[in-house]
């Protein structure tokens, strides 16, 4: 179960329940806080390019930041929003979880299922008593 890897929040519920589903399926995998620990600019543009996602669909909005470098505004291009994101990594939208099988933002956190190296064969309950159930 090698080769998983999580960009992650710990302040992030979702997040916290991704990385929990993971480790739920027997899998311990590369954990980026990408807070202390941002992806290069290669990096970032390779993760967009792999979940088939524009800058602005990983962009959060609902962070100061937003508001504060004009993200609001439809106009700007790719690569404006992308040096947003690498300058206040608190825009890059989360957790993005990278396997052998693709990668994801994996809101919700079932989401990773689609990329999971393995099934899910029990039930898994989130943090807010959510359940994901198993269909294997």
């Amino acid at each position: 179960m090698k080769n998983t890897t999580i960009y992650h929040n710990p302040a992030c519920g979702t997040s916290r329940n991704t990385l929990a589903l993971i480790r739920h399926l027997g899998i311990e995998p590369t954990i980026i806080h990408y807070l202390e620990n941002p992806p290069d600019e290669r990096t970032l543009r390779e993760l967009l390019s792999a979940m088939n996602l524009t800058p602005r669909q990983l962009l959060r909005t609902n962070v100061p930041e937003f508001l504060a470098c004009g993200l609001d505004n439809e106009a700007l291009d790719d690569d404006t929003i992308i040096n947003a994101m690498l300058a206040h990594p608190i825009l890059i939208n989360r957790p993005i979880v990278i396997t052998n099988n693709g990668v994801r933002l994996c809101r919700p956190s079932e989401v990773f299922l689609e990329i999971s190296p393995v099934p899910l064969l029990t039930d898994f309950v989130k943090e807010d008593g959510d359940v994901i159930v198993a269909r294997g």
